[in-house]
């Protein structure tokens, strides 16, 4: 006697056992290469969401570089104390002060990762399977895209006041690349200190400091050629100064080592990501 044929499933039951299977089997972590990208954009864009709910500080941010080139700037303009190799002393000033405003918004950064230890947020992110590289990547790019809008801000007041910048798309997309290598650096600086210092208090007190140094310490507001030999050292070994030349040789068109710029910041960037990881365990203790 002859066994009819089985009935063929319905394509909806397969459709939905393979749904089921979905459901039940979850999806491969991402893995190798891939994930430490998607991990520091995902920390990024976490960082930068913080915008949306409070942007005061970008507004006021934004005061003191227009004091810097309204006041200071305007004023050893028609002084014309400083020799800045014949370009109006406002021109020569403003990548100096983009450059300032961004250090300014990363030397704190710190700040934020102390209150995440204190609201139980980092403890929660180390316990995940993120590289904690890509943890403080994530959050260094971050403040380098804040500084980035800061700079715009900046830009913007210099070309209201007549500085002669550059449009060129090229060039300004190494202003971009510059600014959030610099914003980075200083950003995994301020981390680094956080992690030794723990507090605060002490992590802003450190930041007051040495923001001041790091700026008069730098080709930001006078040419290296007329500091003394001392300062001449000190702003050789200062990453704001390889960041501002770099910034008026694209930005102004003057001469620049533009290699050397480029190479001084990833490598500060990079050496300040490690030095920053590795205390990141004592700031969650």
């Amino acid at each position: 006697m002859s066994v009819p044929p089985a009935a063929p499933r319905p394509a909806s039951a397969d459709a939905t056992r393979a749904g089921l299977g979905l459901l039940l089997v979850p999806p491969k972590p991402r893995t190798g290469p891939r994930m430490v990208p998607a991990r520091v954009a995902a920390m990024c864009l976490v960082e930068l969401q913080k915008l949306r709910h409070d942007r005061t500080e970008l507004y006021t941010r934004a005061v003191q570089p227009a004091l810097w080139l309204l006041i200071f700037g305007e004023t050893f303009t028609r002084i014309r104390a400083i020799p800045t190799g014949g370009i109006p002393y406002i021109d020569y000033l403003a990548p100096g002060i983009i450059a300032q405003s961004a250090m300014f918004i990363a030397i704190f950064y710190g700040i934020q990762i102390i209150w995440e230890r204190d609201a139980g947020i980092l403890t929660k992110l180390l316990v995940t399977p993120t590289p904690r590289a890509a943890l403080i990547t994530g959050k260094a790019f971050a403040a380098g895209v804040k500084a980035l809008i800061q700079a715009v801000v900046v830009i913007v007041i210099a070309a209201l006041l007549g500085v002669a910048l550059t449009w060129n798309p090229l060039r300004l997309l190494g202003v971009a690349v510059i600014v959030i290598l610099g914003s980075a650096f200083f950003s995994c600086l301020s981390m680094t200190i956080a992690g030794i210092v723990l507090t605060r208090d002490r992590l802003m007190g450190i930041g007051q400091a040495i923001t001041m140094p790091l700026f008069f310490g730098s080709n930001a507001l006078y040419p290296v050629a007329i500091m003394p030999g001392w300062l001449q050292a000190i702003s050789k070994a200062n990453p704001l100064s390889y960041q501002v030349d770099a910034l008026r040789g694209l930005l102004l068109g003057t001469s620049a080592h533009l290699g050397l710029d480029y190479a001084v910041l990833v490598v500060a960037a990079a050496l300040g990501v490690l030095a920053a990881s590795s205390l990141l365990g004592r700031l969650a203790r």
